[in-house]
């Protein structure tokens, strides 16, 4: 998975963990739709709860392939998605 400045990103910075869920479901059937493999999602490395429930959202969602922090930045996930 190669993450680039063209990679579809979603920023969760400033989210309250309730939105968390509608924010990631519909990025990542949009980009499904639109036949993106890979895209990010910036969670932040502050307190653990958006980063926790994105992952949550991410592990129940069936577009998802694989996810996993990134190692250069422990404040975002990549996410693979299966088309």
């Amino acid at each position: 998975m190669i993450v680039t400045s063209k990679t579809p990103t979603l920023d969760l910075h400033n989210e309250i963990a309730s939105m968390v869920e509608v924010l990631v479901n519909a990025f990542i059937k949009d980009n499904y739709l639109m036949k993106n493999r890979v895209v990010l999602i910036i969670h932040g490395k502050s307190g653990h709860i958006v980063r926790d429930e994105t992952h949550r959202v991410l592990k129940n969602n069936k577009y998802v392939k694989s996810y996993r922090l990134d190692n250069w930045n422990l404040g975002q996930t990549i996410v693979e998605i299966d088309i």
